[in-house]
């Protein structure tokens, strides 16, 4: 039973980690289009590996200007950031 109940938080725990960013929905005709965000980032600095919608949100994978390994979720309308994770 120990065991169990161990295994049972440990997995609800976790669940967080994985879980992705909730971005306000917005029609599409009002969504920033993906080349003026990914623009954006590449001029910050990004290197953008992938790209990609995640239910309402735009998100990217690749590294920051200094080389750390980004995570970044986007709302779709204004391209500000949501929810990021960035690598030491």
């Amino acid at each position: 039973m120990k065991k169990s109940v161990f295994v049972l938080l440990a997995a609800l725990v976790a669940v967080p980690a994985f879980a992705g960013a909730k971005c306000e929905k917005h029609p599409q005709n009002e969504w920033m289009p993906k080349e003026k965000l990914q623009a954006q980032l590449q001029q910050q600095g990004y290197t953008i590996k992938k790209f990609k919608v995640d239910g309402n949100c735009y998100e990217m994978y690749g590294h920051t200007r200094d080389g750390k390994k980004a995570e970044i979720y986007f709302d779709t309308k204004t391209g500000q950031p949501v929810k990021s994770e960035i690598s030491k």
